[in-house]
């Protein structure tokens, strides 16, 4: 006989656990990259335009974006571990393509594969904790589940700026992205089960409204959907320019590879701690008010960027940026939860996912020809005055 499942952060702590540890090493593959590849192109393959380093970005931000998608909208037809276990695969190649690379479009496919990795792995375990932990703890369940992401993000990112000072850009770095991809697989395999009867569950005792078109209502017509989804996109078009940028503004300034880990790390692990508390506080408070001081944080972080060329106030700025995305990341992902059926709900997380990632492809064309025509400086303020404009919409379209 089957046991009824039951809804709740405490009621199942241990598979809850699992996939915030899963959901980890899926960060940590993304982490591999992000403070040293600006180096990685111009030293292994002489590209110094900022569009042209920027593509790895593209190919990442548009095949995850897509991902994304069709992972919400195949959940409930082939099963959420299913579609895990598929990512991890996509995962194993990428440190060897990226070890022996001969020309830079294998980096450009080891990050088409990224992309699908991450959107089958991350939108996977996203769609599975909310399965899990039900209406209530839902923002507490996202918080966790981003931090162990983006904090893991922050930390690979780190080591690898390390390794890559003590033993040079390539191959070392990226050997931990070989532990990473198979420890992950491991685990999903063996440990993850797949969360679709709790969905079952949680629909006989819903009472939200179903949504005639799931794509067009988070996208376009319900004010609340769309407005988060905007936001969503504004706040991935920042952080596309950020992992491109920041680290070539820095060597500009003639920073270490060390000092640039450090700086590239400390934004995504304040991001990732952070979560721990604002995720439970959107269960508490108010999400439109969150989301708009939380856009409107990193608009002004980002635009002081600029402004300074001192190490510390650097590393301060990257930390006030960081805060404002973790107010606003297991916000996005708690409030579409609370305006879907739960039936409903990997599909509009799937699409709001999918406009969220197309963030870094905007963000990294967009910031890349304005560093190209006008400098990096101005591709900054830009992107910094988008996000505040972003948090207006915030604020004037959506309710409480």
């Amino acid at each position: 006989m089957n046991k009824k499942p039951t809804l709740g952060l405490k009621e199942n702590w241990v598979q809850f656990t699992i996939l915030v540890i899963v959901n980890a090493f899926v960060g940590g593959m993304v982490g591999l990259e992000r403070s040293i590849f600006p180096k990685f192109a111009e030293l292994e393959f002489g590209i110094a335009s900022k569009t042209a380093i920027l593509s790895f970005i593209i190919a990442f931000g548009i095949t995850k974006a897509i991902t994304n998608y069709f992972t919400g909208k195949l959940a409930n037809k082939y099963g959420r571990k299913n579609l895990l276990i598929l990512g991890w695969l996509f995962a194993i190649p990428i440190p060897f393509i990226l070890m022996n690379a001969a020309h830079w479009n294998w980096v450009i496919f080891a990050n088409i594969l990224l992309g699908i990795n991450q959107g089958l792995t991350w939108s996977s375990t996203v769609v599975m904790k909310i399965d899990l932990v039900g209406e209530k703890d839902r923002g507490l369940a996202m918080g966790i589940n981003e931090f162990a992401g983006y904090f893991a993000v922050g930390i690979v990112a780190f080591l690898t700026g390390i390794v890559a000072q003590k033993y040079g850009i390539t191959p070392y770095p990226f050997y931990i992205g070989i532990g990473i991809s198979i420890v992950g697989l491991l685990l999903s395999i063996l440990f993850v089960k797949d969360t679709r009867k709790f969905v079952n569950q949680e629909q006989k005792i819903d009472t939200t409204k179903k949504l005639d078109n799931v794509f067009l209502e988070t996208t376009f017509k319900n004010k609340n959907l769309s407005a988060i989804t905007q936001a969503g996109l504004v706040n991935n078009l920042n952080d596309g320019m950020i992992w491109g940028l920041l680290p070539i503004l820095l060597i500009s300034l003639q920073f270490d590879t060390k000092s640039i880990g450090i700086v590239a790390a400390v934004y995504p692990s304040v991001w990732g701690i952070g979560q721990l508390f604002t995720g439970k506080m959107s269960d508490l408070y108010s999400k439109k008010k969150m989301l708009f001081w939380g856009m409107l944080l990193q608009g002004i972080a980002i635009i002081f960027i600029v402004y300074t060329t001192n190490f510390l106030s650097l590393v301060f700025i990257a930390a006030i940026l960081g805060f404002g995305t973790a107010l606003v990341y297991p916000t996005f992902l708690s409030a579409i939860a609370a305006t879907t059926t739960p039936t409903q709900r990997a599909e509009s997380i799937g699409v709001f996912r999918l406009w969220r990632d197309l963030g870094y492809a905007i963000g990294a064309i967009l910031s890349g020809i304005i560093a190209d025509v006008w400098g990096i400086e101005d591709a900054i303020i830009s992107i910094g005055m988008i996000t505040i404009l972003s948090s207006f919409v915030i604020k004037f379209r959506m309710t409480e």
